[in-house]
């Protein structure tokens, strides 16, 4: 009988609506957060805590790009595995203790596909042993033979439960296989399906589910070229599609352009354009507006329908109810069995809320017609986000007062010290336990972090950037 008692709790913990640890863990972060981001629509603190990165794990990278975020030295330090590793597990290990038991973590540097397949798939392991859920950022040259040995053990055997990727293609980048220059961005799209069916025979061979984003660097030589890229790529299979207008950080020797030509309006423009739709990002914040702009949506056919209009009072009624009652609540990360119970007790505790969500979706389909949905028989969930990054100029100003305690005086630094306090993309310091933002390890630490790891991991007399894939 103390047994069967035992089992009843251990369920009744399992599925509770919210971990006890997560919501105090929300509620610190939405304490943390700047005044000025404190609004309804803002999912840090009441949703999530934020992305989290590596660093210094694996700076080398086999293509170069303008421009890019990486220091001078990063391509002067040899992809070490068993670095990594160590590496990974010691930064998680913080951000676990720092941010609580679930976040969504990328695994970061230079190239991952350099790492050796074993310790590629070991890193990814020791995140999910902290409770992070892994994405790989790569810049998607690399072949299916070794896609096939991340997701399978020597024996042939699944040894992850998951495939994340976002790959990093844009006619910025040189040296891609097949394309060492590309002249236009329609002219990648060649690659970026075939990166996309990389995974899809993977989950067809092999039954691994994944999710794949698509990443693009944004300046004014490829800005009218954004439409193009949302239109034909669209349906490839990418869950998310991420641009970045580029800042001037990193290796000043790649900076060609001035960048601030254009504006995060005129990127957004772009983005909608290629949608087909208006695409509503302050429904749901994340973050400060200036640095990120997100839309959840889906296409059926192709048209593309977001999930919550900024201009309907009743889809931000929906928004806050969702905030309230299931805010805490970890989607992404918990069996779809535990889920449906997570689920059903909040509805037995507050029917309002099954009431809410019924008439989103009566409005949704609405929106989208039963003729269309019976028309296309298949939703695809696309979510579109931009990162706007800081200047280096100004983010090393901002950091280094925001260490002695000072707000700056100065309009422009003022700014940047807002934007660095609300930031939602951490970096974890093992050696010091601190969490930094991903701006100011690339403005402010990378430099001296790379220029040490030369030190650690000089490269090897003989490097062979291809084989090592």
């Amino acid at each position: 009988m103390s047994r069967l008692f035992d089992l009843v709790r251990r369920f009744a913990r399992a599925t509770r609506p919210v971990d006890p640890e997560s919501a105090a863990m929300l509620r610190e972060r939405w304490r943390a957060l700047p005044e000025q981001v404190r609004t309804p629509a803002q999912a840090l603190g009441q949703h999530a805590m934020g992305c989290e990165g590596t660093h210094g794990v694996f700076p080398r990278c086999n293509l170069a790009c303008t421009p890019c975020y990486h220091s001078r030295d990063a391509n002067r330090v040899r992809v070490d595995g068993s670095h990594t590793v160590r590496q990974v597990r010691a930064q998680m290990r913080l951000l676990r203790q720092r941010r609580g038991p679930h976040a969504h973590a990328q695994l970061i540097g230079g190239e991952v596909s350099l790492l050796p397949p074993d310790d590629h798939a070991a890193a990814l392991l020791a995140m999910r042993a902290e409770g992070r859920e892994p994405m790989s950022m790569s810049h998607g040259d690399f072949d299916a033979d070794y896609l096939a040995a991340l997701a399978l053990d020597a024996n042939g055997l699944q040894r992850l439960p998951r495939v994340s990727f976002a790959g990093h293609f844009d006619m910025l980048m040189f040296g891609r296989r097949g394309i060492e220059r590309p002249p236009d961005e329609r002219s990648l799209n060649p690659y970026r399906r075939r990166f996309a069916d990389m995974f899809a025979a993977l989950r067809h061979d092999h039954r691994i589910p994944y999710f794949i984003a698509h990443n693009m660097t944004v300046t004014p030589r490829n800005l009218d070229q954004i439409a193009g890229v949302v239109r034909d790529c669209h349906d490839y299979g990418f869950g998310l599609f991420s641009f970045q207008p580029a800042a001037f950080v990193g290796d000043e020797r790649r900076w060609h352009e001035d960048y601030r030509e254009s504006t995060a309006d005129d990127v957004w423009a772009q983005i909608e354009a290629g949608a087909g739709a208006r695409l509503p990002f302050r429904a749901l914040q994340i973050g400060d507006e200036r640095c990120n702009r997100t839309t959840y949506g889906f296409y059926v056919g192709d048209r593309y329908f977001p999930i919550l209009d900024d201009e309907q009072p009743a889809d931000l009624r929906t928004r806050d109810v969702f905030f309230r009652y299931l805010g805490g609540i970890d989607f992404v990360g918990t069996l779809p069995p535990v889920l449906a119970v997570k689920l059903l007790r909040i509805v037995i505790r507050h029917p309002s809320v099954a009431v809410t969500f019924a008439a989103w979706a009566a409005r949704m389909l609405h929106r989208v017609g039963v003729r269309h949905l019976l028309r296309h028989r298949r939703i695809r969930p696309v979510t579109f986000v931009m990162h706007s990054f800081m200047d280096a100029a100004d983010v090393a100003p901002a950091w280094e007062a925001m260490q002695r305690g000072e707000t700056s005086t100065e309009p422009r630094i003022l700014a940047t010290q807002q934007r660095l306090r609300a930031c939602s993309y951490a970096m974890a310091h093992p050696e010091t336990g601190e969490l930094v933002p991903a701006c100011v390890q690339h403005s402010v630490l990378d430099p001296a972090e790379n220029v040490a790891l030369r030190r650690v991991l000089p490269l090897l007399p003989v490097v062979s950037s291809r084989t090592a894939r």
